[in-house]
């Protein structure tokens, strides 16, 4: 891959980088999120909605807690981009 020169900036693509970050990106969403779809149904089953709200499904409780470790998920993985770029910068001066 041929390294872009941004014409305002005068940095280049560091893609080496850019890839390194996105590659572990992948590998650790995929982890984050199945344990927020995981684990959203085991807390779906052992804290019974009936506790909670008397008026709630047991799958609709679920999808809640899925979607709230979701939520999460999404927090960290933006957190661990932010600090992964900054140790791999993507771009460097030209």
């Amino acid at each position: 891959m041929s390294a872009q020169t941004s014409p305002t900036t005068g940095r280049k693509i560091a893609w080496p980088s850019v890839i390194t970050v996105l590659s572990a990106a992948i590998l650790i969403s995929a982890e984050v999120f199945g344990a927020a779809f995981a684990g959203g149904w085991a807390l779906a089953i052992i804290l019974p909605p009936e506790d909670f709200f008397l008026s709630i499904s047991q799958d609709t409780w679920a999808h809640i807690l899925q979607a709230v470790l979701f939520a999460i998920g999404v927090f960290v993985m933006i957190t661990f981009i932010r600090g992964a770029q900054r140790v791999e910068p993507f771009t460097r001066r030209a």
